[in-house]
């Protein structure tokens, strides 16, 4: 009978050996995602990671002579996005093999799961009308005495 606990207790640890070296590997990939995004006219390029950091950007000297600046910072923000749509994409395909069948892996990287919106919302303190501080004023009792 201990031999048959023995084999349990083996078995689980297998599993638990083998799912640990599936998540460090996903882990692995994801943190070595890249996309890059040229403008379809060539002039920016954008280079971000798995969570859409931009690591890369490139801006030729074409992009000066064509654009004016507010156009420009247009052109890079929205060549931003769409590397970090690839990226996304990317994570969200890497991930997906991994989860169960109704996971979203796009929430689950998010940080948001199966989380409403009102669970992910920082934490915030309800105020009372007691709280209102307009007609304090730290001179008139400098130790805080009541």
């Amino acid at each position: 009978m201990a031999t048959d606990h023995r084999a349990q207790v083996e078995e689980l640890l297998a599993d638990y050996r083998r799912s640990r070296e599936q998540l460090a590997s996903m882990q692995q990939t994801l943190a070595a995602i890249s996309e890059t995004v040229t403008s379809s006219d060539g002039t920016v390029t954008a280079t971000v990671g798995a969570h859409g950091t931009l690591t890369g950007l490139t801006i030729s000297d074409q992009a000066y002579l064509r654009y004016r600046p507010s156009d420009l910072g247009k052109l890079i923000v929205q060549t931003v996005a769409t590397a970090t749509t690839k990226a996304s994409e990317t994570a969200n395909r890497t991930v997906s093999p991994l989860l169960p069948v109704q996971t979203d892996p796009a929430a689950l990287l998010g940080g948001r799961a199966d989380l409403t919106a009102a669970e992910v919302a920082p934490p915030g303190r309800h105020r009372s009308e007691d709280d209102s501080f307009e007609d304090v004023s730290w001179l008139d009792n400098p130790r805080g005495r009541v």
